[in-house]
Parts: C-alpha cells; structure tokens; sequence
C-alpha cells in the first residue's frame, strides 16, 4: 500500500515538473550551451538568435539547465528571455471565437534620429554591413522591437536594423494593409522666397542710382561711362542668377560608391527616377529643389542631395555618396 502511495506521489511530482517546464528565447546572437553550469566548463553547443529553448531547470542564480537535441546543458540566464504563453483552456469550456473582419489597420511606431549619420545594417549585429545612413531629426517606421540592442526599421523601398540607443519615440501610427503599393508622397507646394526678391530690387536701386551718378558726373567721358555699364549689368547678372533665378538639373547622376542608391535620372521639374542597388528596384518620385538642396520624397523618408555644381550632386544622411552626371 505504502509503494503503491509512493509511486502515486512520484508521479505526481514528475508531471508537475513537465509542465512547470518554460520556454525562453534566446537574446544573443550566439549563445553557449556548457557542459556543466561551471562559466570554464566545455561549450558543447551553440544556440542562435530568437530561437526557442526548454528550461529544466531554472534554480540557479546564473545558468539555467536546458533541453538540447542531443541531451542537456547549461546556459548563463543573461542572455535568453522567458516567452509568455496563454493558459490552456479546457475543452469543455473551449467557445469557438466567432470570425473577427479584418481591418486592415495595422500598427507602426514612429521614432525620431537623435544623432547625425545614423549607420543602418543589414542585420542586428555591430559587425554587420552598413546599407545607409540616416540623418538626425528623421522619422523612421520600428517593425521590429524584440532584440535588445537593434530595432528593425522601415526605409525608403527596403529595412535595415539601426541601434536603439540613437532612437526615440514619438507614436504610434495606423495604417491601412493592402497589396497594393504605396502611393508615393506629395511634394510640398513651393513657396517664393520674397526676401530674395526685395533684396535684388533694392541692388538694382543701387545700380541705377550708381550709373546715373556716373553718367552726369562723367563729363561725357564715353569710356568710363561703357566702363560703369558693363560693371553695373556683370553685377545684376550675377545677382540675378544668384537669388531669383530658379535651379534645374536635368540628366542622370550616378554613383561608383558601394551605396544603395546608384543613380538618379532627372526627368523633369519635379520628378526623378532612382536606382536602387541593395533591392534590385527602379522607383519614381517627386522633388522639389530647396536652395542648393534637392529632397526626394518617397513614402516616410526624404532623400537628400546637395547641388555641388552642375556635374555633380553630394549625397547626404542615408543617401551618402558622390554622384556624376553621365
């Protein structure tokens, strides 16, 4: 009576740990499975990033005891994080949920730069390559916060991972699920710079007041009075391209750099066509040309390029690079 009692309680306590039996999730990129929980002892294995694990035993302040393949080891408990699960219901009590519509809302959560050049990699790992460069004061899309020390984000036609630390949240945002592709931005409307022509005017003012002077005080002296001519129209001309003529490039510029973007095609006042090199992809968009900057919109992000002169444009922030016009 008393072994079968025994046997009863033996039972009991062996299915109890079965299911007091946790999954985690590992946080390290590797993460070393031991022999023994000694931090000297024999790694026998190696378990990947967010991969799931059994914990047999969690009763040690450091390493915990988990389920292999082939057997058991022990890993430090730093480095793996418990995944929380949904209690079981009871079949007898288990409702069918009735079907739920699809909204078709789905939530991003917005962060803001907080450093200049921000290094966006092609995966959650410092050593990783980096696709890009993000300026501060951008605003990017999280899709992914589970990692530690990464956040998976959402940029122009593609996603990177970009450290956590140089990134803050502003709110979340909804947006509708659909297989159709995004429309893209729409470009501001261009506002005329009046202080730029005030300021041309009161030059011209000065010109005219300069070459009145001249001409009554020349004494019909023909030479000084060409002279002050040429000099007053070579100073409104180049004042006049300067602060009210507006800028058009035109053409494409393309880059040699290791860089996402390769080239940029020109095709009219307000629209571009860009390579993209990392997706294989051509996309269309709009700009406008803010002084001697031109900004691309696309979708949540602003390219930048810097008009250095005529043949050439200077790429800035994720859009780093040189490029030449063909």
């Amino acid at each position: 009576m008393f072994k079968i009692f025994f046997v009863f309680i033996a039972l009991s306590v062996f299915s109890t740990h079965i299911i007091a039996q946790d999954t985690y999730r590992v946080t390290a990129d590797k993460l070393r499975v031991r022999e023994t929980r000694d931090p000297k002892s024999k790694v026998i294995s190696n378990i990947s990033q967010n991969d799931n694990i059994i914990v047999l035993d969690a009763s040690n302040a450091k390493f915990y005891k988990v389920k292999l393949k082939n057997g058991e080891g022990w890993v430090s408990k730093e480095f793996i994080q418990k995944v929380e699960q949904a209690p079981a219901q009871h079949a007898s009590s288990a409702v069918p949920n009735p079907p739920q519509q699809n909204s078709g809302i789905t939530k991003e959560v917005i962060y803001r730069v907080t450093t200049d050049n921000l290094r966006v990699r092609a995966q959650a790992d410092p050593k990783s390559k980096v696709i890009g460069y993000l300026p501060e004061n951008e605003n990017v899309a999280v899709i992914d916060s589970s990692n530690a020390s990464y956040f998976k984000i959402k940029v122009t036609n593609g996603e990177g991972w970009a450290s956590k630390e140089f990134l803050t949240r502003i709110s979340p945002v909804s947006q509708p699920t659909t297989s159709e592709p995004a429309a893209a931005a729409s470009v501001p409307k261009e506002t005329k710079d009046y202080a730029s022509i005030v300021f041309f005017a009161i030059v011209a003012l000065i010109l005219f007041t300069i070459l009145y002077f001249s001409i009554k005080y020349a004494s019909g002296n023909k030479v000084l009075i060409a002279f002050s001519v040429i000099v007053i129209l070579v100073i409104g001309y180049f004042c006049f391209i300067t602060f009210i003529q507006a800028k058009v490039v035109s053409g494409t510029y393309t880059s040699n750099e290791d860089i996402q973007y390769k080239n940029f095609n020109f095709k009219s006042k307000d629209s571009v066509t860009v390579t993209d090199a990392y997706t294989d992809s051509v996309f269309t968009s709009k700009y406008v040309i803010d002084g001697e900057m031109i900004k691309l919109y696309d979708q949540q992000n602003t390219i930048m390029l810097l008009i250095r002169d005529e043949n050439t444009l200077i790429g800035e922030g994720f859009t780093r690079g040189t490029f030449t016009k063909n």
